[in-house]
């Protein structure tokens, strides 16, 4: 027997950061669109723990214990005092290191996996609170839709979207390390006032109503100047997309794919030609969300 998971990608519409807390972490206004850009994870018995994983980049992906996949399944194993003999293999769609939260998916889809196939019986509830101990995405790549994530991201509200949005990313040639972009946010905030971290009222309005150009007014990431800082060709990509007629542009979360939002599935689908031709990065999707999060197939 073996249960797969299907686990979507996601774009921040909005990350608000605040400044850097003693234990290290920036409290966050975090606003999750979940797109369908998905990875499958696969879980089925075996003697010990092991993790494989295909698709593109997939030789970046670690298949040691590190893995946030294999971290859930050894967290639900430990909570149940079982052991977690599951052989982990990962199908890869979502970005590597590419700020579309492809980690935290695989760890989700682990865990709602694992619960599956052992039958444990945890609840929603201490389902998302190990996956707030795995990461701070994490939680929602369990829940998708939208959601504004608040703390390190990891306590969520669902938001109401009024309609489907139409996205285009682009990939980098290279990743970029999430805590190496949270760094360089604090070297360029030094000696500067930090504001507390707040949801735009404007951009929730938009996304309730489903309203591609009033979203595109109130996109922000607090972010995308140290991730320019540390990738300064991914300003290139970004002027490709506007010039392509993109409605708004932005890094996704911590980089480096840069995200695009279009008004309907025809101009994405323009940009995303544009974009290819560009030379400015590796690889062009689209994709459209809201989407659900995991989903046992």
């Amino acid at each position: 027997m073996s249960v797969t998971v299907r686990v979507p990608a996601k774009v921040n519409v909005q990350l608000a950061v605040g400044a850097a807390r003693p234990d290290g972490f920036h409290d966050l206004a975090n606003v999750f669109l979940a797109v369908g850009l998905y990875d499958e994870v696969t879980v089925t018995p075996a003697d010990e723990l092991r993790v494989t994983c295909a698709g593109p980049d997939a030789d970046q992906v670690p298949l040691d214990r590190t893995n946030l996949a294999a971290r859930a399944a050894i967290a639900l194993a430990g909570r149940r005092g079982i052991e977690p003999a599951v052989h982990i293999h990962i199908d890869k769609d979502i970005p590597v290191a590419g700020g579309m939260a492809g980690g935290s998916a695989d760890g989700a889809g682990a865990l709602l996996a694992c619960n599956t196939l052992w039958g444990t019986g945890a609840s929603r509830a201490e389902l998302l609170a190990i996956c707030a101990e795995l990461g701070s995405d994490v939680p929602f790549s369990l829940v998708g839709g939208a959601a504004l994530g608040v703390g390190r991201g990891e306590q969520l509200t669902a938001l109401e979207a009024g309609g489907t949005f139409h996205w285009v990313f682009a990939m980098a040639e290279r990743g970029l390390s999430t805590p190496a972009v949270f760094r360089e946010f604090d070297r360029l905030a030094e000696g500067r006032e930090i504001p507390e971290p707040v949801a735009s009222a404007e951009l929730l309005e938009a996304l309730a109503k489903g309203d591609p150009e009033a979203l595109a007014g109130a996109l922000s990431n607090d972010l995308q100047p140290a991730a320019l800082s540390l990738f300064p060709e991914l300003a290139d990509t970004l002027e490709a997309g506007r010039g392509a007629g993109a409605l708004a542009t932005l890094v996704s979360g911590s980089g480096p794919t840069t995200a695009f939002l279009a008004r309907d599935a025809e101009s994405a689908e323009k940009v995303a030609q544009a974009l290819q031709t560009s030379g400015t990065c590796r690889a062009v999707r689209t994709a459209a969300g809201p989407v659900a999060g995991a989903t046992v197939l």
